[in-house]
This record gives C-alpha cells, structure tokens and sequence, in this order.
C-alpha cells in the first residue's frame, strides 16, 4: 500500500516583491553597500567576441512597465563557453562572468545589459542549439520567478534547426522570443506577462 504523505504540505507561496530592488540591487535604489550591485557588470576587462547592449521593458497585461521587475540572464560567452567548474570542452573567457542582473528603471522600467553576442552551445544530443541567453524574471505579484530564452533574429539559419524553438507547437509565437537588433551592437527584447504579444516561459 502506498503510504499517504498528508504530512507534508505545501509551503505557502509568497511574491517576490514589492522589495525585490532594495534586497537583490541595493546600490540601485541608494543604499550603498558593498560598492556595487552583484550582476550589474558582466565583463570585467577586455571581451573576446562581439559586444552587445540588450535592452527591453517588462510589461504586465495591461500593456503597462512594470517599474519593479528585476531580470537575470546566464550565457556562455562568445565561443560558447561557461565559466563554470563543469564546463569540459575548454576555457571560457576569464574577463566574462556569464551571469548579470538588472532591475527595470524606477520611471520607464527598462533594464539593460553589457554582454557579448553568446556563442552556440550543444544541447544534450549533441545538436546545436542557436546562440541563446536564459533570462529569469521576477516582480511583485509573480510567485515564482519567470524562466525564457532570449533568441536573435538576425541568426535566422541557427534558430531553424534549434532543438527548443522546433518543439514549439505554435510557431507563430516563436517571435516572442527574439531579440531585434536595432543597431549594430544593440538588440531590443520586450517581455510580456500576459496578452497577445505574451511571451513563450518555459516551465524548468
């Protein structure tokens, strides 16, 4: 017989906010501590590969910013690479940390990364995947933080044959998920919550 586990209850949810700047980016909000936020700059000398500024806006269902998301990508960088113990296949970039944090500006709501243009990386099958950043996205009133991908459209060849975006089963919401490059080393990724334009979470 299998034994019931009404023992172990589920533990309340609770939302990330309405003080997630003040806990995860103090010095953003004027409470110097530490000489700087962790994840506010992701290269800490000279970059190998192409640098780039991401930049985008939060918005709720309503179309409306949200002025308190906070937003966290990892990538590897520009040859694909991690900077992790774990990563076997050689020697990323020692002056790129892969992990940055940006809260959403206090008036507009817009955050912004420094990166570099993020190599391909193979998936598990040994498939490539497209150059790809994993974007985590907290406010007030979301439970649990928002996992997606932020893709490139102007790598059009690599997303085709991308093991994820394939699986998609409505292909006419792959363009949530794309980056548009408005200039030659910047790209503009808005998230939507909810809505027509709601952008693809992944459930990981």
């Amino acid at each position: 017989m299998v034994q019931k586990l009404e023992y172990l209850k589920e533990s309340p949810s609770q939302t990330a906010g309405p003080y997630v700047h003040i806990g995860c980016t103090p010095n953003f909000t004027g409470i110097d501590i530490y000489g700087g936020d962790l994840g506010s700059s992701m290269k800490t000398g000279p970059v190998q590969g192409q640098e780039i500024t991401i930049t985008g806006i939060a918005y709720d269902g309503t179309g409306t910013p949200l002025r308190d998301a906070l937003i966290e990508i990892w990538q590897p960088d520009a040859a694909g690479l991690f900077p992790s113990a774990n990563e076997t296949r050689g020697q990323a970039d020692p002056n790129f940390a892969g992990w940055g944090r940006s809260p959403g500006d206090m008036t507009t709501g817009e955050f912004t990364f420094e990166t570099v243009k993020p190599g391909a990386v193979p998936f598990p099958d040994g498939r490539m995947q497209a150059p790809h950043i994993t974007a985590w996205v907290v406010a007030r009133g979301i439970n649990i933080g928002l996992h997606t991908r932020i893709y490139f459209e102007d790598e059009a060849e690599a997303n085709a044959t991308d093991p994820i975006l394939t699986r998609i089963e409505h292909q006419n919401r792959i363009p949530t998920l794309l980056a548009k490059k408005v200039a030659d080393d910047a790209y503009r990724f808005d998230i939507h919550l909810q809505g027509p334009d709601e952008t693809i979470f992944f459930d990981i």
